[in-house]
């Protein structure tokens, strides 16, 4: 892994090249015209969105309705926004605004905390390790939460004061709602409700936060702030900046810019639970578009397996007719690719596919 432990050029703030009051961009974040955003080939479809709270109803009918609803979310979108989750929502906006804080404090007080690729952990600006790749525009945080053994919190940030309170109360909350989700899942699959859960390694999964910062830009059309993949983890959470839209899911060959519902959360499946369900659910390619007159942070909390454990279809779900899909490999191998190459739209999971090997 000596490879990773620095990036290959000096790390630039894209915050800072923001703020300097450019009105054109630099090469490095100029994508090529085919993977520029364009108005073309956008829906004005939204995700699903799926009131949980219905899975606590008294009425089988809507337990069963709910249930049914997630299963063809995961089935035909990847995606769903959920309401009525159970986390708080006055914890939801503080953390956020908490981070916003942090992105707006001084470089030099930021820089404390940058990051080498040889764990992701900090301040970064770039995923992938490849020289002269052509950048995202975003800046980020990024932090392990799970297992304890990983949980660095000398590592989170001191300023602002309430931050490491928040982080630590804010993981307590969504790791809770991703174990709901787990169980869902896993009941949708015919499988029992603990059944991904312990694929995941039990009570030993993984869980890290992403915090990114996405300043505006002078010229919009000609990047991205994050560029198209699907998630090499088994499910993400994220907490979008309800003001300013920016995420956009891959539906067939048009791409859906979600519209955040007040106060929910967005589900995504990742590559793991696409290998661990034999591709009944789907991790679906997304990406992020920038804004030329206002910043966005989001928060993704990922929930994934143990690292060092194989991930492979799961047995119940193999048959004649539907073959394992995926060679085994465990989580660590998994996400050196993105951590090598960047994000590389579904190019990873489909390298798995046994008919590619």
């Amino acid at each position: 892994m000596k490879f990773l432990q620095s990036w290959p050029e000096p790390v630039i703030r894209v915050q800072s090249l923001s703020e300097s009051g450019i009105n054109v961009i630099p090469d490095r974040y100029i994508k090529p015209p085919s993977d520029r955003p364009s108005l073309i080939n956008v829906s004005q479809a939204n995700i699903p969105v799926i009131d949980l709270q219905n899975l606590l109803s008294d009425s089988q009918t809507l337990r069963d309705t709910t249930l049914t609803h997630i299963l063809g979310a995961c089935r035909e979108w990847g995606f769903f926004q959920v309401v009525n989750h159970g986390v708080d929502r006055e914890l939801m906006k503080r953390t956020r605004e908490v981070w916003l804080e942090f992105f707006n404090l001084p470089l030099d007080v930021k820089q404390v905390y940058a990051n080498a690729p040889s764990t992701y952990e900090g301040y970064g600006s770039r995923l992938g390790v490849e020289k002269g790749a052509i950048l995202d525009w975003c800046d980020y945080f990024f932090l392990h939460y799970m297992p304890y053994s990983l949980r660095g919190e000398s590592k989170w940030p001191t300023l602002p004061q309430s931050c490491r309170e928040l982080i630590a109360k804010y993981g307590e909350e969504v790791t809770k709602l991703c174990g709901t989700l787990m169980k869902v899942l896993s009941i949708n699959l015919g499988l029992s409700e603990d059944h991904l859960q312990n694929a995941f390694g039990g009570g030993d999964f993984g869980a890290c936060l992403r915090v990114n910062f996405y300043p505006k830009c002078p010229q919009p059309d000609l990047t991205l702030g994050l560029s198209p993949h699907s998630d090499p983890g088994g499910m993400t959470l994220l907490l979008p900046d309800h003001n300013v839209a920016g995420l956009q899911v891959r539906k067939g060959n048009k791409w859906v810019t979600v519209k955040p519902v007040p106060d929910a959360f967005i589900v995504n499946i990742g590559d793991q639970i696409q290998v661990l369900s034999n591709a009944i659910y789907k991790s679906v390619e997304h990406r992020v578009i920038v804004n030329s007159a206002k910043d966005r942070v989001s928060l993704a909390f990922f929930y994934n397996p143990k690292s060092d454990i194989l991930i492979e279809p799961i047995k119940d779900l193999v048959t004649e007719d539907r073959p394992a899909l995926y060679t085994p490999m465990t989580f660590d191998e998994y996400r050196l690719y993105m951590r090598t190459k960047g994000p590389s739209g579904k190019s990873q999971v489909e390298s798995l596919t046994k008919a590619s090997g």
